[in-house]
């Protein structure tokens, strides 16, 4: 897919696979309720290698679920500071395999040669953590400034949001192994729901969704159906992204990151109950 053009190109290498793996897969079960078992056929999430290569040169692995995966590619370069914009990435191509799928990304030389230097070879997993990486002198927390100012997001209005987002989890609903990732308007409308097996993921198709549309700047805010691990505040601060909210709890470490970044955090979004975790001074 040659960027800014909305339509992706796939192409694969073995001709008799589909253009994308299928998110899910059925499973023969055996149910047991009380002292009554039963056979069924269950659906359940695909988890799957997903290969992110630059320019030809293989930067990470991801187990993903196969869906929005250019997206995801172009989410995952961006929130990871991989490329500095949307214009770095030049094209994108998705390529399935039996054994999973390669994101191939053409980007500038800049972002290429920037890539070289820092390169490291991961594997994500769907707990995740500090993968990849070889010291702790290679951690990069912070952003490298903070946030530009930004109106802050009164909890009814994410509340609002998380009311409309279990009716746009359709992979959850089926497979009950699904994370999601929601964009809403300031109002709290819920514009738009990505959904992975992993959360970091699910934000990196959502946040490459906008930035493929061209929206990526516009206001709103980001929901989420996980906790608010520090890897989630991370990707928002980089990206400009003001607030953050999810259903359950937030770590010390990402409520250390946004209050240093300037970013509204949200975590026990429930119902009627919110927590603001940025809203007061850090206790002494």
């Amino acid at each position: 897919m040659t960027l800014p053009a909305p339509d992706p190109r796939v192409a694969l290498d073995d001709c008799d696979l589909p253009d994308h793996l299928p998110p899910t897969e059925a499973v023969s079960v055996r149910r047991h309720l009380g002292a009554v078992a039963s056979e069924r056929r269950d659906v359940v999430a695909v988890e799957s290698p997903v290969a992110l290569v630059f320019n030809g040169l293989s930067h990470a692995v991801m187990m993903a679920t196969p869906t929005d995966l250019e997206a995801f590619g172009l989410g995952f370069a961006l929130s990871e500071g991989l490329i500095a914009g949307r214009d770095e990435c030049r094209d994108i191509e998705v390529r399935a395999h039996a054994r999973g799928c390669e994101v191939h990304l053409t980007v500038s030389s800049r972002a290429f040669a920037a890539l070289k230097d820092r390169k490291r070879s991961l594997e994500g997993r769907t707990g995740c953590g500090l993968c990849g990486i070889d010291s702790l002198a290679q951690l990069d927390l912070l952003p490298a400034e903070r946030l530009a100012e930004h109106a802050l997001v009164p909890s009814e209005v994410v509340l609002r949001a998380f009311a409309a987002l279990p009716a746009r989890q359709a992979l959850n609903a089926d497979t009950g192994a699904c994370h999601a990732a929601g964009w809403a308007t300031p109002a709290g409308e819920l514009l738009d729901v990505t959904e992975d097996v992993g959360r970091h993921n699910a934000l990196d198709k959502l946040l490459g969704r906008r930035a493929l549309a061209g929206r990526l700047g516009e206001p709103g805010f980001v929901v989420m159906s996980s906790r608010a691990s520090y890897e989630l505040v991370r990707k928002c601060a980089r990206l400009q992204v003001g607030t953050l909210a999810a259903i359950s709890a937030p770590t010390s470490l990402a409520i250390d990151i946004a209050r240093q970044s300037g970013l509204q955090l949200y975590g026990f979004c429930r119902g009627e109950q919110a927590v603001d975790y940025t809203a007061l001074a850090p206790a002494a």
